[in-house]
This record gives structure tokens, sequence and C-alpha cells, in this order.
């Protein structure tokens, strides 16, 4: 067994490990970087890189088969989902190697094996050899594992989750998706826009619990025109083979129905990946279901052992993962940097795609919050025109005494890239008016931040505020 001292200890190699482990080493510590699977982690490998490839895909492929009123006509427009699969996996593989090269550019030292807690100070690492790690500070960036729900049926074949979807070659006629929340409604709308006939099972009243009601609801329309239909207050129970299709148990109003389809997806969530770290031979404190409790610098209760991440359960998100990466490391250095999250922004890459950063409205009203409320329309932009986004909408809300944004919503076209003008506008607790008299270049759909800005202050110019 080799006996390695180091300045930091990164144990998973995902948005968190990779972004702490380059941050480190660029300012001079001695990094070593601990995966047991793969660098990238879930997000590059089998997470948000991946299902975005097919997301770009299947909306491609329904621009093509409805480009006739712009003037394109196509003939015999065919899906190969066999090359869909390759090109995810060459986007995949391009990124994760830009990584290990960045890696190995700054002096990181990678091992490929399985890191185990001895005590507080002592890391083993099984691979092709064993080590023994002792560092001045570890970071423990383990991610998220899926979550697994206990129904008669799950091991058939044909019910995937949503690793194992992503390498799927056949394209089904029918599916039906267990959940109804993120991961399950963007893959709804993924194989819809391929168009399979999809059904959503949720167990609660509604799709998208931490999305604005209005907007949640708004999107269950745009899922009938695509041919899904969505079943919420609903149990599944039991899944069984009903000849080559699945037929679906669920039970909704107490009453006990039934959907048969080729495929099974089951999209509940994911939970943090506290397996087999050794976590009991330290004194680090931690939930099973929540994950590692750390305070706002990213630290445990043990000094020099940090948790970013899925692995803490804060928000499940490659990006707050990165920024925690920062913090923790900052830290280290001797910095004292905190992690807020007022102004995270996030995306889902349903059709339309909804995005929100800040508080919204149930939020608000929960906390006895007076606010102003503005929605601008996508109407009211050229550019959303040219894209026949003209149905989106954005809702931002304003403290009413201290003219603060608190939050705003995206959805429609495009509010991957407009959220993050309303995350700067949160973050930087700017007022309407700078926002006003920032120029915005024409014709874009950013022009729409500044005419919701203007919105607030009722001095619209596009539209009736």
């Amino acid at each position: 067994m080799k006996e390695i001292k180091t300045d930091i200890l990164i144990i998973g190699a995902g948005p968190g490990g990779y972004v702490a482990a380059i941050y480190a080493a660029k300012q001079g510590k001695n990094v070593y970087l601990i995966d047991k699977r793969w660098i990238g982690g879930a997000c590059l490998n089998e997470g948000c890189i991946p299902t975005k490839a097919l997301v770009k895909s299947a909306e491609l492929y329904q621009e093509m088969i409805n480009s006739e009123k712009k003037g394109i006509s196509a003939e015999n427009i065919r899906l190969n989902l066999e090359t869909i699969i390759k090109h995810k996996n060459e986007v995949k593989d391009k990124l994760v190697s830009g990584i290990e090269f960045l890696l190995k550019k700054y002096g990181v030292n990678v091992i490929m094996g399985e890191a185990i807690f001895k005590n507080d100070t002592e890391v083993m690492v099984k691979g092709e050899e064993e080590y023994l790690l002792s560092a001045t500070d570890v970071i423990i960036a383990t991610g998220a594992k899926t979550k697994h729900l206990p129904i008669e049926g799950i091991d058939l074949e044909n019910v995937f989750d949503s690793e194992k979807i992503l390498n799927n070659t056949k394209l089904p006629k029918s599916m039906t998706i267990i959940g109804g929340g993120i991961i399950g409604m963007e893959f709804a709308f993924i194989y819809a826009n391929m168009g399979v006939k999809v059904n959503v099972v949720e167990f609660l009243p509604r799709i998208l619990p931490t999305v604005e009601k209005d907007i949640a609801l708004r999107l269950v329309r745009f899922a009938k025109q695509l041919n899904i239909d969505i079943y919420t207050g609903s149990s599944v129970k039991r899944i069984e083979k009903a000849g080559e299709l699945l037929k679906v148990h669920f039970l909704r109003k107490d009453l006990e129905e039934t959907l048969e389809s080729d495929f099974v997806l089951e999209a509940v969530g994911r939970a943090p990946n506290l397996n087999n770290l050794g976590l009991d031979n330290t004194k680090i404190r931690y939930d099973i279901k929540s994950g590692i409790q750390v305070d706002q610098r990213m630290r445990t209760n043990i000094d020099h052992i940090y948790a970013i991440g899925d692995v803490n359960g804060h928000m499940q998100l490659a990006h707050v993962a990165s920024h925690q990466a920062i913090v923790a490391v900052d830290n280290i250095l001797g910095k004292d940097s905190l992690m807020h999250y007022n102004a995270i922004p996030s995306v889902i890459f349903t059709s339309p795609q909804i995005a929100s950063v800040g508080m919204n409205e149930e939020i608000l009203k929960e906390q006895n919050i007076e606010y102003d409320l503005v929605k601008t329309p996508y109407s009211a932009n050229g550019k959303a025109l040219i894209l026949e986004g003209e149905t989106g909408f954005i809702k931002i809300l304003r403290n009413k005494e201290t003219q603060e944004l608190l939050g705003a919503s995206v959805f429609g076209k495009e509010a991957e890239n407009l959220i993050s003008s309303y995350t700067l506008w949160v973050s930087n607790r700017l007022t309407a008016d700078d926002i006003i008299h920032t120029v915005f270049a024409h014709p874009t759909i950013q022009e729409l931040v500044h005419e919701s800005a203007l919105g607030l202050e009722k001095k619209a110019i596009h539209f009736i505020d």
C-alpha cells in the first residue's frame, strides 16, 4: 500500500470535484482527485450533457417535420436513435477528454479507485493499486445516485431508469414515465418530440412542484399538443408484462387504472451518494436521505473536511456544485467565502423551456412579503415571433418596499439564456431603473428583459402593463 500526503484530497470528479481540483491546483496546492467510475461525474456522463444532446436532436426533428410554413419542404425525414445516441456520446467524450487534459495540465494527481474513510484524517483508495492518503484538507464531492421505488416489476426488461435510457437505441411507439418532476418531464418532451406516445404518472397533485403553478399548468397544455398524457395524484403499484408490452397499474382517486406501453421509465429523482464512503468511521454528521451537513463555507462539523454538490443535499444542480467548489477552496486558502442561494438559476429543458431564479409567488405569499408583479408576453418581441415563441411569457416579482427584484420565471424560447440576465439582476440587487438604462441589442429575445423592467415602472412600450 502506497502512503501519500497531500494538501487537498478530493473524492469525486464531477462538476464539483473537478472544478475544486483545477481551481486549487492553479493556486499552488498539491491536489489528489479520486473517482471510482469516471471523470466528469454524472452530469457529463449520464445527466445534464447527454440529455441536452437528446433534447437538441428531438427538437430539430420537430422543426424539420413542421418546416413547410417557413418555406422549407423535405421528404422522407427519418429519425435514427442509434445515430443520435452516437452523437450524444461523441459530445460527452469530447468534454470529458477536455477536462482530463486540464487536470493533467495543472498537475492534478488523478487516481481511479474507491475512496473509503478509515478515520477523520486518513482515506484508503482501492483501485489498480491500494493507497493510504492523508491530507491537510478533504473535499467530499461524490454527487447523487438515482432513486428507485420499491415497485413490483421494476426490474423487468424495457423498464429503464434515467441513466440506462441514455444508451437506449430502440425507439418505442409508446412510453410510460413514472415521475413528473424535472427529469421525468424532460424525457417526456424528448421522446414526444421524437414521435413517441408518452404517459406521465405523477404522485403529487401537479407536475413540477418547484415551478410556479401557472407555468406548470401552462406546460400541461403544450404536453397535450405533443400527445403526452399526464396522470397526477397517482401512485404506481406494480408493473407487469402484457405480451410484448408493459402494463403499469396505478391508483388515482382510490381507483386502479392501467396504462400499456412499450417502455417504462422510472424518473423519481436522485439521492445523496454516500455508499461505501466509510463515513461511520468518522465523526462527520450526515443523514442518509438529506446528505452531509455543511455550513455556508461548505465545511462539515470536522474543520478540515468539506462537502460540495449533491452529496450535501442543498440543491441538486451542477452549477451549484461548481460554485460550492470555489467557495470550499477559497476557505481552505484562508479566504472567508460564503455560499448564498438567493440567486441560483435553474432551467428545465422541456418544450417550451422553463427557467427561474430567486423566489416565486407561492413563497412570497407564504412569507407575507408584499410584491409587485409584471408578466411580459413574448408576443411583444420580434425575435420571439420569428422563433414562433409568441405564447411564452416572463414573470418577475419585486419587493414592493425595497424595489429589489425577488425572482423571475421564464416560460418560452431561449429561457436558458434569458435567465442569466435576471440572475445578475437579483444577485446584484439592481433596480428596474438600472435595467431601463442598459441598452440591449435588437432584434434579440434579450430585449424582453428591458421591456419587463419598463413594465415594473408602468412604462412598457410594446405591451399593456
